[in-house]
């Protein structure tokens, strides 16, 4: 599923908004959820899940061709934790 497929699906389902006013309104979701997980805040969509941002410490790991060892540099990771009623759709349990 793309972005533009999501935007035909708001315009589909809301009705009375032009496909111009859905778009502008997924981008609007978007660029919130980006600017809060940029900040480091958790992200809970009720029934659906949790975004959040985890830091990685630096870490020793290995080239796969060579095998020399290699410094992992620290980052940031989104992580997705799925709500317990999008599993159970998920596996089709009521």
């Amino acid at each position: 599923m793309t972005k533009a497929d999501i935007v035909n699906i708001v315009y589909n389902k809301i009705g009375g908004i032009t496909k111009k006013e859905s778009a502008k309104l997924v981008e609007a979701v978007f660029d919130t959820m980006k600017e809060n997980l940029s900040r480091g805040e958790r992200i809970k969509i009720s029934g659906f899940g949790n975004f959040l941002v985890r830091q990685k410490k630096e870490r020793i790991g290995r080239n796969p061709q060579t095998g020399t060892p290699i410094t992992i540099s620290s980052r940031h990771v989104l992580s997705f934790k799925p709500s317990q009623i999008l599993k159970a759709a998920l596996n089709n349990k009521p």
